[in-house]
């Protein structure tokens, strides 16, 4: 088995230390295996230990991750930084990942929980309810699809 991948399974089974003393000993190995860096963030993350997760995801993603792995780190980093109250920082992650990967619904999301932070309540529930009308399997949120997302950018809006 690769040790990469057994790394994984420590962290996926919650040997949490075990898994973090192992991929750092394999960053010592691998300094140039983005995958690695990533993975070595996650553990990071996974522990409480965001602050320090950050400088595994930048490098993470300069030294270049397959194309499923960039779009968990940079879900994994804009995440981070919100979770530090580092809001400009993953307000912009954000946006340059709904750019790179339009289709990702999940960054959309995590961008509309930082416009909260930021105190753009307006826009961050227009997102939410953009996503919860066009993802919905609900019979009822699906009856009035049209009507929420109609309604989505028009929250302060009255008719007489």
């Amino acid at each position: 088995m690769d040790r990469l991948t057994a790394a994984i399974q420590l962290r996926e089974s919650g040997k949490l230390e075990e898994a973090r003393s192992f991929i750092l000993e394999l960053l010592q190995e691998r300094p140039s295996d983005a995958s690695v860096w990533y993975q070595c963030a996650w553990i990071h993350d996974v522990l409480g230990l965001e602050r320090e997760a950050i400088p595994y995801y930048k490098k993470a993603l300069q030294l270049g991750l397959t194309e499923e792995e960039r779009k968990g780190a940079l879900l994994g980093l804009g995440s981070t930084y919100r979770t530090l109250g580092m809001y400009d920082e993953a307000h912009l992650l954000f946006e340059k990942a709904i750019q790179e990967f339009p289709d990702r619904r999940e960054y959309q999301v995590f961008r509309a929980m930082v416009l909260y932070n930021r105190g753009e309540y307006r826009e961050a529930m227009a997102a939410l309810l953009k996503q919860l009308a066009e993802t919905s399997t609900d019979e009822g949120i699906q009856s009035y699809k049209k009507a929420i997302l109609f309604y989505s950018d028009k929250l302060d809006q009255t008719w007489s």
